[in-house]
């Protein structure tokens, strides 16, 4: 075994061959990181000491969900914010570079890659009675996935990255250190390993102290994701057709020798392979018992608002974790992440205000309302019913639209006839907000508000009301809706207005779920023009929605032709997906960012003390900046570049 390793010097030395170090997250068995040791041998000592430090491997995954640093989950133009001022704002607003990276997924994948090849170069010298050839199979397994699924995040993230295939020679001359790898060898580099890592995991993990581990439905399931990203127009020359200023952008990706980095031609084989691979996710996790969540009553004890049927099971969907599935979790969950919720995670932040222990503040825009479909299950502005009505016209809810908003109180017409995801995830004017209690709203609520039989608050986003950003004497500069609107995705009803911080009702955060890939599968037939097959994939997403069928809901509207059907796959996902850390991404691959996150969000007119000048489409005054074609992937640190002359950036950085 050797010698105690001098950390500063090797740390510094991996950084500038592609490994640097940060520090780790926690919870479960991604809180295990191994105790500062003197030698390999007494990391890989005995049973625990290997377990804990497989545990550690997985340490470097991000926190999909947390409330402030999260690259991906408000980033987007799903929604907009009261918290401008965290971490991640500076995505949305355009302020990171390479010199101040602000999140940077660079380092922690690399180093987290780091930990997983030092793991396969010493667990076969562990001898201890418990650790059978059967949990050391399974333990590499794990690893060889961990090693693709961090490589897929990073081109995910970078395009073509360095590839990292073992512990690197400490001795390795600067000269040498490694450049990046062309794009769709790093492709199949992540499919290729993904697969021999599938042949050694279990389909499910039956004991719940497992659950959240690497199984072969997760590695089939990130291949299918990594192909689909492989297939899309940023990384599939345009799509085909790339603008003469996305031609340069691929043309100038190049190695300091020359290489080609990105693909030069457009690949239409590339959806094929994406095609197969979801299905074969698709099957296999049907196979182990996985189903899109139906679940009307998940538990006895819980509130039980929303009462529609499909709101309710689309409002417990990402939430009820005992449902089903391998370890008692989601039967709809491929890949969760199963750390614990800060107090200061989406469902505190989502909540009415309540001072000290909700701050109500994420905000779906306007743009991300429009997406949701009316209840024929078309987008507003092509519904024959709705298209040529005022969508901000005050109307007073009628007993037609009692499970939509409350009866007798005054809300716009836009917000009634709305397809059931509407309800179940988004609060308005005039609509429910489903807590057991609101007790402590204080001067913000009072008796007639809340309803304590179906325990759902009543919401008024015009100042003095329950959901409002203060009275009209005082407004608050933090802790509001922006758009007069707030989330309710991935909030528990079982959440109370309480007097103090409480913690969030737990669930494990979906990663990749079967929705997914059920959407993922009908683009990739989309664009392989077996439309018939799209649609059977689109339906069961919609189904479980509350909506017409593909083929009910545009006969006599639009002839669904390959281009139509693009466009409604890419619309069903953005709402089905809505709030998933999805549209960051999406919206990148499909070429679509320069269009939707260059512009300011919009909502109702929050300063507005009368409901007629609260019905008022306003302009939400946060910057928003995506410079093309730039910011279609992200800088590599300065810190890398200067250290290692054989990298090249992104261009534009």
């Amino acid at each position: 075994m050797k010698q105690k390793i001098n950390h500063i010097y090797l740390l510094l030395l991996l950084s500038v061959m592609g490994f640097t170090a940060i520090g780790v997250s926690s919870c479960s068995f991604l809180d295990v990181v191994p105790d500062e040791i003197d030698t390999e041998e007494d990391a890989f000592s005995d049973y625990t000491a290997v377990r804990n430090y497989l545990y550690s491997c997985y340490s470097y995954l991000p926190e999909s969900r947390s409330g402030s640093s999260s690259l991906d989950l408000m980033t987007g133009d799903e929604v907009v914010t009261a918290f401008e001022h965290e971490t991640f704002a500076s995505f949305p607003k355009g302020n990171y570079s390479s010199s101040n990276t602000v999140i940077s997924y660079w380092n922690t994948f690399f180093n987290g890659l780091r930990q997983c090849y030092l793991f396969m170069e010493n667990v076969d010298g562990v001898v201890d009675e418990e650790f059978t050839e059967d949990v050391k199979a399974d333990y590499k397994a794990q690893v060889k996935f961990l090693i693709a699924y961090y490589h897929y995040m990073l081109i995910r993230c970078y395009g073509p990255v360095i590839i990292i295939d073992g512990v690197q020679d400490v001795e390795t001359p600067a000269e040498d250190y490694k450049a990046r790898t062309p794009l769709d060898d790093c492709v199949d580099f992540v499919c290729n390993l993904l697969d021999e890592a599938a042949a050694g995991l279990p389909a499910v993990r039956s004991d719940s102290q497992e659950f959240g581990l690497a199984t072969s439905l997760t590695a089939k399931a990130v291949k299918a994701k990594m192909l689909l990203y492989a297939a899309s127009p940023l990384f599939n020359y345009g799509g085909g057709n790339p603008s003469q200023e996305m031609q340069q952008y691929y043309a100038a990706l190049q190695n300091n020798d020359g290489t080609p980095l990105m693909p030069t031609a457009y690949d239409a084989n590339k959806w094929e392979e994406c095609k197969t691979a979801m299905k074969d996710a698709i099957d296999s996790a049907e196979a182990a018992g996985f189903s899109l969540y139906a679940v009307d009553d998940h538990t006895e004890d819980s509130n039980t608002s929303p009462e529609d049927p499909y709101q309710h099971r689309l409002r417990w969907n990402l939430m009820d974790y005992q449902s089903g599935g391998g370890g008692g979790g989601n039967c709809e969950v491929i890949l969760p992440d199963s750390r614990s919720e800060g107090y200061y995670g989406i469902q505190n932040k989502s909540m009415p205000y309540c001072s000290g222990c909700a701050w109500n503040g994420i905000a779906p825009t306007w743009t991300m309302l429009n997406r949701f479909y009316t209840k024929n299950g078309l987008p507003w502005d092509e519904d024959p019913e709705t298209k040529d009505l005022d969508p901000l016209e005050i109307v007073t809810v009628d007993s037609e639209h009692e499970n939509e908003a409350a009866v007798g109180e005054q809300t716009i017409l836009f917000n009634l006839d709305r397809e059931p995801r509407f309800y179940a995830w988004v609060a308005f004017q005039g609509g429910y907000y489903e807590v057991t209690s609101a007790s402590s709203l204080g001067a913000y609520a009072d008796d007639e508000t809340y309803d304590s039989e179906k325990r759902r608050l009543i919401c008024d986003f015009v100042l003095g009301g329950n959901t409002s950003r203060g009275t009209t004497s005082s407004t608050r500069t933090n802790n509001y809706s922006p758009t007069g609107y707030l989330n309710k995705k991935g909030v528990s009803p079982d959440m109370s207005m309480t007097t103090s911080l409480q913690t969030p009702f737990f669930y494990p955060w979906s990663v990749i779920r079967l929705a997914d890939l059920y959407l993922g599968y009908a683009e990739a037939c989309v664009e392989t023009n077996d439309l018939t097959t799209a649609k059977t994939y689109l339906n069961m997403v919609r189904e479980r929605a509350g909506i017409p069928d593909v083929d009910t809901s545009w006969s006599g509207v639009a002839t669904l032709t390959q281009d139509k059907l693009r466009e409604i796959v890419r619309q069903e996902r953005m709402i089905e997906l809505y709030l998933e850390n999805q549209n960051f991404w999406d919206m990148r691959r499909w070429l679509l960012a320069e269009d939707y996150f260059n512009v300011k969000a919009q909502g109702m007119n929050i300063n507005a003390s009368t409901l007629q000048e609260f019905a008022t489409l306003t302009e939400v005054d946060f910057e928003r900046k995506f410079t093309s074609p730039t910011n279609y992937l992200l800088p590599i640190p300065n810190s890398d570049l200067n250290t290692n002359e054989n990298l090249v950036n992104n261009p534009g950085y």
